[in-house]
């Protein structure tokens, strides 16, 4: 089983009308997507978005298809109950989301900068058919894959967590540097070139789990 942090970018054919206006306004960051469901052409989600609440209203006054809302405000923003009707380009995305052995995994992040990310967990043809699927309709980038289960962010591997946390047990991350890389191998038991590519790889994922989480 594994699993993959995928982006969508979305152009102006293929966005939604309240995603488009989440890039638009300068009130608004972006809309985290906690839970929901798709029944008979009709969507009810739960969100959180960052941002003020008129400006989300605005976007969803002259919208036919939003049956009912709900918002609560809340520090930094408010919590979403929404009600609508898909349009072609959510009922497509849904069908192709809609694999027996693939999960999407809640937050879904709907980005100010035109994209989506998810997480998706299956197995590894399944994955990769989805993948493939999706990128016939919109541009996509894979953020991170595992050979596990995971949804939180970019995984380090237990070799790289083992290194990185040696590491800084002997120094090697004080400023000044109590101790260098050789140091780190020694205590490893493996080459200086072994030790340096374990902490450059997991140093790369921790990096890209922080961005992919805050960016």
């Amino acid at each position: 089983m594994k699993s993959a942090r995928v982006a969508l970018h979305h152009d102006s054919e293929t966005i939604t009308t309240i995603h488009e206006g989440i890039c638009a306004s300068p009130d608004l960051d972006r809309e985290i997507i906690l839970g929901g469901q798709s029944v008979d052409g009709v969507e009810t989600i739960t969100s959180f978005v960052y941002g003020e609440v008129a400006a989300y209203e605005s976007l969803l006054t002259d919208l036919e298809m939003v049956l009912e809302y709900d918002v609560t405000p809340a520090n930094d923003g408010f919590f979403l109950y929404l009600r609508r009707e898909l349009g072609a380009n959510g009922l497509s995305l849904l069908n192709v989301l809609a694999q027996d052995t693939v999960v999407v995994v809640p937050p879904i992040e709907i980005r100010s900068d035109g994209s989506i990310r998810l997480t998706l967990v299956g197995y590894s043809t399944d994955l990769s058919a989805v993948i493939e699927a999706l990128a016939s309709d919109v541009s996509i980038d894979v953020c991170w894959t595992s050979d596990s289960v995971t949804v939180t962010g970019t995984p380090v591997s237990d070799r790289q967590l083992v290194a990185l946390s040696t590491a800084r047990d002997v120094g090697y991350y004080e400023v000044p540097r109590d101790n260098g890389i050789e140091t780190v191998a020694d205590e490893l038991d493996v080459a200086v070139s072994t030790a340096s590519e374990l902490l450059r790889r997991g140093e790369a994922n921790a990096i890209e789990r922080l961005f992919d989480q805050r960016l």
